[in-house]
Parts: C-alpha cells; structure tokens; sequence
C-alpha cells in the first residue's frame, strides 16, 4: 500500500511499492562479457609489446657488439704499426705469425693475426693505385680476426675479419 503525501509539490511514497517490471540482470552478464573480452585483448597487447622490447634490446646489443668488434680491428692494426720498439710488427717474417694481442678495449673480445696465404707462400699483392713493376713485388696476405662475446650469457658471437698485406721483394723465383 503506498501513501501519497504532497508537501511543497514534492511526492512522497512511503510503504511498499511494486515495481513494474522484473530484473533479470541481463546488463551485468553482458557487461562482464565485454570486460572478459577487454582484458583479453590488452594482455595479447602487452605480451606482444614485451616481446618487442626483448627483440629491439637484443638487436641493439648486436649492433653494439659489431662496432666494437669493428674498432678493435682498428685498435689492434694501430697497436702493431706502432710498437713501443718502433718495428711494424706487420713486417715480421712469417715464422712470428699468428700472433694474439692483447686487446684492452673491450671486454670479452679476442684478437688474432694469422697468415692468410696458403701454405705460407707468398702470393702477388692486390693491385693499388701506386705504379709498381709486374712480379717484382709479392705479399703476404694477414688476416686480423676479433672476436667478441656478447648477450645475456655470453653466448652469442660476433666476428670481424680485416686484411692486411704486406708487401715483401721477391728475390728468388
């Protein structure tokens, strides 16, 4: 029973009322389907933008290990041209090589130099722009290899080769 009481045109309904229509709830389910389905696809997004990080960190690790690598081989070419002894190490006899200096610029990197000519003969020099008399000159062929370590556990490898040739007289045939 419901009682109508009008004060300063306000209604006022005490007592028990009766609604018209039922509630089924069918706004909530629907609404909580929509949800299941948003978190859905915000947890694909965040697991994809993850594994972007993860790639895009790796490759940058990469890039970073290959100019180091690189500036090794520049390091290691200086060092052995300009020798506390004043010698140019690349001018050794072929007895000395391979060689292993020491690299101090980058960790876990190594270095070699090693003969790159077969069976240590020597072989005719590339050709260059400086005029030079045909089979008077031969050379040694030196290969420079760095090898640096890199990623989270040090498993990964990169390795620059680089040339140098040392151009000897050939005095006997």
């Amino acid at each position: 029973m419901a009682i109508k009481v009008i004060r300063n045109r306000c209604l006022i309904y005490s007592g028990n009322l009766k609604l018209g229509h039922k509630q089924s709830g069918v706004v909530l389910i629907v609404s909580l389907v929509f949800l299941i389905a948003l978190t859905a696809v915000a947890a694909a997004l965040m697991q994809n933008t993850t594994i972007d990080m993860k790639m895009s960190g790796a490759s940058e690790e990469k890039v970073v290990a290959t100019q180091e690598a690189v500036s090794t081989i520049d390091e290691v070419i200086y060092k052995e041209v300009t020798q506390i002894s004043g010698t140019n190490a690349f001018a050794s006899e072929i007895a000395k090589f391979p060689l292993s200096p020491v690299v101090s610029s980058a960790s876990n990197t190594s270095a070699e130099i090693t003969l790159a000519n077969p069976y240590k003969i020597a072989a005719d020099c590339p050709h260059s722009r400086a005029a030079s008399s045909v089979q008077v000159f031969k050379c040694n062929v030196l290969k420079v290899q760095v090898t640096r370590l890199y990623g989270r556990t040090n498993k990964s490898t990169i390795e620059v080769n680089s040339g140098v040739s040392q151009q000897l007289l050939n005095v006997g045939n």
